[in-house]
């Protein structure tokens, strides 16, 4: 719902939306009536979206906390100078009393309050007043440095352990972060500054994490400037991210919008994320760690995304998957000036697999490459990981999708080790302004009714009725993947 949104990126949000239809409905026409295969395909989609938009309707309502209070009420000052860490420490741990008694409300009202890293509690909702700023500190000090996850075994950009994140919490469950379009913005500036320049001892910080968590909210909000990837649940279970405005710099690294990572039961919906790496990131650990710690990413539903990276990509799966990425469904998606619409990455060493993907109903304008698979991408922890723990990719469906200004359709590059195979491309648009349209590799699949025409490794007609394309949707909700 707009009404959440600045009332700027609101109207940016509608007229999106109308483009995204327009030129939706412009080039799928061309595709109506064209065979039975592809009218019985149309039933199967309704039924399939009725499903999705059931399940995510069905999660609970934003709990109602018996019990109230005041940042201000524990010394906490918005000027943007006092720093109030203790103040929204002192706060959670007070909360921490009314566990038992329905939890209870940590209300930030009008102001700009400067804090370093601090932990959440179970059954609160940290609610962020329509002018409220909480602005994360410049101080590295303040972002204490925490261990490494286990399905990582070091930090992501360095070995050893990683700051923690703006706002963290562990081992937790019944969390609401919200507002009325509030803001944090983690003045990441001087975070990207010492990146470049080498001169970090420990991997940056998220945002917002979560980590061994279920029934958590994150909604009605805006995020600005995250030090590191933005909002990254990992190892948590039934998290709904919906209503989130998230902007860093097109040039600002590795700030990816929303990461989940080894979790189940997610539903992101109804975001606008403009950011300086992937839009949205499905993850579930890195090489001999994530393979040993064995948890995978499953049962996503991801939906109504407006997303813009020039580095990167819209969607992307990997390339840190090897605890398994299964039963994803993407759909109503409008990616825009960015390097990769759909991406699946991973290399050998990962170990895990992709599988079960289905991605419908996206348009794409001005992007470079429409469709890309890399078999070769990324590094590696140590040297501690096995080379021939090899990834399996299968059963990946992208239907629906029409772009414009177009400079590569897909760029499907396994190798000799791995190949990605029963990949399903059906009524597919791209306005392509350079050749090769298709650059394939060690990939295999079919396609049906794709302009312009695939490579002949993805040319072999659709079988009807087949599971191969469509297996993990059939069941019948997205909880039995």
């Amino acid at each position: 719902m707009c009404i959440s949104y600045s009332s700027v990126t609101c109207l940016v949000f509608q007229l999106l939306l109308l483009v995204h239809s327009c030129i939706a409905e412009a080039g799928l026409e061309f595709f109506h009536g064209r065979h039975e295969a592809f009218r019985e395909h149309n039933t199967f989609d309704t039924r399939l979206q009725q499903q999705q938009q059931r399940e995510c309707k069905e999660t609970r309502a934003m709990p109602l906390r018996p019990h109230s209070v005041t940042i201000t009420e524990f010394g906490a000052v918005g000027d943007g100078v006092t720093v109030n860490t203790h103040a929204f420490q002192n706060a959670i741990f007070y909360i921490h009393t009314f566990a038992d008694k329905g939890g209870a409300q940590l209300f930030v009202p009008e102001g700009k309050w400067l804090t370093g890293s601090f932990n959440l509690t179970s059954h609160l909702t940290l609610y962020l007043d329509a002018k409220a700023v909480i602005l994360g500190s410049q101080d590295s000090e303040d972002w204490p440095v925490i261990d490494p996850l286990p399905s990582y075994g070091r930090g992501r950009e360095l070995p050893g352990g990683r700051h923690c994140s703006l706002i963290h919490g562990s081992n937790l469950t019944d969390v609401v972060i919200t507002g009325d379009n509030g803001t944090i913005d983690g003045q990441g500036a001087i975070w990207w500054h010492w990146f470049r320049n080498h001169t970090l001892d420990y991997t940056r910080p998220h945002l917002v994490e979560l980590i061994d968590s279920t029934d958590i909210i994150v909604a009605n909000l805006t995020f600005l400037n995250s030090p590191f990837w933005t909002i990254h649940p990992v190892y948590c279970s039934n998290v709904r991210i919906r209503n989130l405005t998230i902007l860093a710099p097109l040039d600002s690294p590795n700030t990816d919008g929303i990461d989940p990572d080894s979790c189940s039961d997610v539903c992101i919906e109804d975001c606008y994320i403009s950011c300086g790496d992937d839009v949205i990131s499905i993850k579930s650990g890195w090489d001999e760690y994530g393979i040993a710690y064995g948890r995978p990413s499953s049962n996503i539903i991801i939906r109504r995304i407006i997303g813009e990276s020039h580095t990167s990509s819209g969607i992307a799966l990997g390339s840190e998957m090897s605890g398994g990425i299964k039963g994803i469904h993407v759909q109503d998606l409008y990616i825009f000036n960015t390097r990769r619409g759909l991406r699946i990455k991973t290399t050998p060493g990962r170990g895990g697999y992709v599988k079960d993907v289905y991605i419908t109903n996206v348009t794409m304008k001005s992007v470079r490459v429409g469709i890309c698979f890399t078999g070769l991408y990324g590094d590696h922890p140590d040297n501690g990981y096995d080379p021939s723990a090899l990834p399996d990719i299968e059963r990946i469906t992208f239907t629906g999708i029409v772009g414009d200004n177009i400079t590569t359709a897909g760029s499907l590059e396994g190798n000799e080790r791995i190949q990605f195979k029963d990949i399903c491309l059906s009524n597919i648009v791209f306005n392509v302004t350079s050749q090769p349209f298709w650059n394939c590799t060690n990939v295999k699949g079919f396609s049906d009714s794709v302009s312009p025409e695939p490579c002949t490794e993805l040319q072999e007609p659709i079988p009807p009725y087949s599971s191969v394309c469509y297996s993990s949707y059939i069941s019948g909700t997205c909880k039995d993947h």
